[in-house]
This record gives C-alpha cells, sequence and structure tokens, in this order.
C-alpha cells in the first residue's frame, strides 16, 4: 500500500518520508517490525515507543510515524498523537472493515458482557444475521470462539478482527467499549450505529482518578454514535448525555420520562419479566436470568433493537430464548446437596451489591459471599466492597482474587477495613481453593453461597503468571470427594 494512502485521513504536522513508498505493512511493536513497514511510535504505560525507533530503522521500516522528531535519519511522518494515528493506520490498512459492518457499541461499569451476548441473540434470531462479538470473555464470529486478553483489543489488532468478521460474512458486530479504549483512541475511527450505556459505579479510579474524569470518558462513545440508547434511572446519566451527538433513545424502570419502560416487574429465582412499553407499543418479555439488574440489561439490549428498526414484540420474544452468560449469576450443579452455589463477576462494588440483593430475594437459608479484590488494580473500592458484603451476606469469606503483583494479605486488609462495623460475621482464608472448600463443607440446607469476582475466568493471576483455577472445577472435585 503507498504510505500517501495509509496516511489518508491523518492531519500531517511534517514529513520527510516519500509518499508514495510502498508500505509491506503496520507494527507499533519494534520487536515485530519487518523491512518496509510503518512504525509508528506510541507512548505507552510502561515505555515511549519512541526511544525505539533506531531498533525499528535497524530492521529495516520504512518510515516512523511520530509525535517527536528522530534524531535518526530514519524518514518520518509527525503526527500530534501517534495513538490516534495507529487507528487510523491500522482502519487504513485493512480496509475501513468498520465502515461495512454495523457497529454497535456498550458502555458502562456493569451488564456490558451480558448484554453484548443478549443482543447478539436478538440479532441472531430476528434477522438471521451473522454477528461478530468482542468482549471480556471472548471474542467470536459467528460461533467461532476467540480468546481475548483485554476487554478492547489495541486498535490495530481491533481493525485485524473486524476485517476477519467481514470476510467471515458478519453483518453486524456488538462490542464492550471499555473507558480506557475510549481515552487510548482504540475505537477513534469506529462510527457506531448504536451505543448503549448501561451505567456507571466506581472502578478504574487507578487509571481514571476520579468519577468526572471516569464518567466523561464514558461519554465519548456518544459522540461517535448515530443513536444512544442510555440508562435513565442512573444517575450519571444526564453527564453521560450532556455533549452527546446523536439521537437518544432513554429507558428505565423509574424515570417518568423514559421513552422505553419497564412495568409490572416480576423478580424470580428463575429471572425476570416485566411489560416493556415503548411509544404505543407494549409487550411481555422474560429473561431467565435473576435480579434487578438483569431488567435493565434488557432495556438496554431492547432499545438497542428499536434502534436498529426491530418491531418491539419480535425483540421480546427473542430474549425468551436467549440464555444466560458463564459466570454471571450461574448456577453451578451440586447433586444431592440442598444448598446452591452460584458464580458471578462481581468484581465491583455495585455488583457485588447488587448479586448479593438479588440472591437474598430468593435465598431460603443463609447467604454466603465467598469473594476478594484483583490486585494492581483500584484499591479505593476494596473496603467498599467489604462493607457491601458485611452488611448484605449472613456471612463472608474474604479471599485472594487475582493479587498479581500485591500481597494478598495486603489486598485482604484493606477489605477487612471496611468490615469493622457491619452487622454481619466474616472469616479470612487467603487461599481461595480452601475458601470456597470452607464454605461448602459448612453449608446448610436452603444456603446460598455466590463465589464472587472470577465469573467466567478459570484462572488466578500471581506475579504476571496465570494458574490454573476453575471453580466449578473446584466445587465438583470437592463434592465428589464428600461423596
Amino acid at each position: 500500500m503507498l504510505l500517501s494512502a495509509l496516511l489518508d485521513g491523518l492531519e500531517i504536522l511534517e514529513c520527510t518520508a516519500d509518499l508514495q513508498s510502498q508500505i509491506t505493512g503496520v507494527s507499533y511493536d519494534s520487536r515485530k517490525v519487518r523491512p518496509g513497514e510503518l512504525f509508528v511510535a506510541v507512548t505507552g504505560f510502561a515505555a515511549d515507543g519512541h526511544k525505539f525507533i533506531p531498533m525499528a530503522a535497524a530492521k529495516g521500516a520504512q518510515a516512523v510515524l511520530c509525535e517527536h522528531a528522530p534524531q535518526d535519519t530514519v524518514p518520518y511522518i509527525r503526527v500530534a498523537s501517534t495513538r490516534h494515528a495507529l487507528a487510523v493506520v491500522s482502519a487504513n490498512w485493512f480496509g475501513r472493515p468498520a465502515e461495512k459492518m454495523c457497529m454497535i457499541g456498550i458502555t458502562g461499569t456493569n451488564g456490558k458482557t451480558t448484554s453484548t451476548y443478549l443482543l447478539k441473540s436478538v440479532l441472531e434470531q430476528t434477522l438471521g444475521a451473522k454477528v461478530g462479538l468482542i468482549g471480556t470473555i471472548q471474542n467470536m464470529i459467528g460461533d467461532t470462539v476467540i480468546e481475548t486478553e483485554r476487554t478492547t483489543p489495541e486498535s490495530y489488532e481491533l481493525q485485524q478482527l473486524f476485517a476477519e468478521m467481514y470476510h467471515a460474512g458478519c453483518t453486524h458486530v456488538i462490542m464492550e467499549v471499555s473507558s480506557h479504549a475510549l481515552v487510548l483512541s482504540r475505537v477513534d475511527t469506529v462510527r457506531f450505529c448504536v451505543g448503549v450505556f448501561t451505567n456507571l459505579t466506581e472502578d478504574h479510579l487507578d487509571f481514571h482518578k476520579t468519577m468526572e474524569e471516569y464518567c466523561r470518558a464514558k461519554a465519548m462513545l456518544f459522540s461517535r454514535c448515530e443513536t444512544g440508547v442510555v440508562n435513565a434511572d442512573d444517575a450519571y446519566c444526564a453527564q453521560i448525555t450532556r455533549d452527546a451527538c446523536c439521537r437518544i433513545l432513554s429507558y428505565g424502570v423509574h424515570s417518568e420520562t423514559a421513552q422505553l419502560r419497564a412495568e409490572n416487574l416480576e423478580l424470580r429465582a428463575s429471572g425476570v419479566a416485566f411489560d416493556a412499553v415503548y411509544e404505543d407499543c407494549r409487550a411481555h418479555a422474560k429473561l431467565a436470568i435473576p435480579g434487578r439488574f438483569s431488567v435493565y440489561n434488557a432495556l438496554g439490549v431492547i432499545g438497542a433493537a428499536l434502534a436498529l428498526g426491530l418491531p418491539l414484540e419480535k425483540i421480546t420474544a427473542a430474549l425468551a430464548n436467549s440464555s444466560g452468560v458463564k459466570g454471571r449469576a450461574e448456577v453451578v450443579p451440586t447433586p444431592g446437596k440442598e444448598y446452591t452455589v452460584l458464580i458471578d463477576y462481581s468484581h465491583t462494588p455495585d455488583s457485588l451489591e447488587n448479586i448479593l440483593r438479588t440472591v437474598r430475594g430468593f435465598c431460603e437459608g443463609r447467604l454466603i459471599a465467598v469473594f476478594g479484590c484483583g490486585g494492581d488494580r483500584d484499591p479505593y473500592k476494596r473496603p467498599i466492597m467489604g462493607e457491601a458484603a458485611g452488611r448484605l451476606a449472613d456471612y463472608s469469606i474474604v479471599t485472594s482474587d487475582n493479587p498479581r503483583t500485591e500481597s494478598p494479605m495486603a489486598i485482604i486488609n484493606d477489605i477487612v477495613a471496611g468490615m469493622k462495623n457491619v452487622p454481619h460475621g466474616y472469616r479470612v482464608i487467603e487461599n481461595r481453593v480452601e475458601a470456597i472448600e470452607w464454605a461448602l463443607a459448612n453449608a446448610r440446607p436452603g444456603d446460598v453461597i455466590v463465589l464472587c469476582g472470577k465469573g467466567h475466568e478459570t484462572y488466578q493471576e500471581v506475579n504476571h503468571v496465570k494458574h490454573h483455577m476453575d471453580e466449578r472445577e473446584i466445587v465438583a472435585a470437592y463434592l465428589e470427594r464428600e461423596t
């Protein structure tokens, strides 16, 4: 591809490279540069890509895209932001695949993953569409699963994935859009047909520092979509939509101004049911995932499908046939036992409170929470989660989650700091396997044990190493030993 074509859409501040030269590829990792490629010097958290320009040049880079003119004689193109530039050249390199599909982005603190899977199911059932999915658990091209490392990939990998989806016949792509991805320009070239806002609660403050910054990051989605579907019951909704450059379709349970409303709610252990009301249409909706938060997830999905022009009755019928998501209020088999075990990816104060309140609604015995907090992540939420568990669960077992490079006991001590004045008891068991087994050994008939935080994950990360740990296997192994 000609360098001029690769740079199409970029504002160039300075250029010493031959714009008519042929470029054989794009790389932002100097270790992977091959002869004839364009090297993009991105400033990262751990290192500045500009330091590796000599290495890229030595490996045969045809030109360098940078923010600061290099000292070497390598041909370069200088721009204001190489993160934005990487998004642009990546889209150009892969033929701008996102422009050829209907893109749907879902952002918010909680509910993104479940919402993407539910909406994928609705579109497949109603349109017969082949749908791509990009999210926390995995990426999917139709029914084909592709493992993932981060919620939203770097812009080059993201555009590569879009291209694979397009060439595989996908007409729609549904993706979780993280606040990091928005701030770090990973989706800069993507124009969304629909953007969905689920909610905003405390998370990622290690990166964003304040809730206001976190909110501004999420709101960026609504400057790059045609229709924004937003939760009118959320306290941050007005801030999210304040500078929106798109049509807004609001949903809610309590808001009197919401355009899409849920009425006559039924919350059961087997799931939720409600009447979805939009304009002059009303349809009964069911979803086999328990909890009030499931009503909001369903409303967001219904709103997105309405924005795409689908009729309300077809949407709700498809929703009723949609199943749950691994690690989201997932029931673990416990044959022969009179207690229940759930696995849930509740790793924020709000999601932990949501799952515990949900279980409280149908728990006949004691509610037992097994939880911890991840290391190298927002430390401010740890005591908040401790307080929530101590207030809402009858008994809590505080344990390790993904300690990463932090001391597990240091994290646990941060959690326990919030449990000083809680009404219910707790126990500290650092080893997560032992914590789960203790809960199982001490469960009584009618109890519900909620294993919080890991959800779909089948590993525990310690000092940059992921050790296999599947809570389903832990429960099954324990029960097998007990029989």
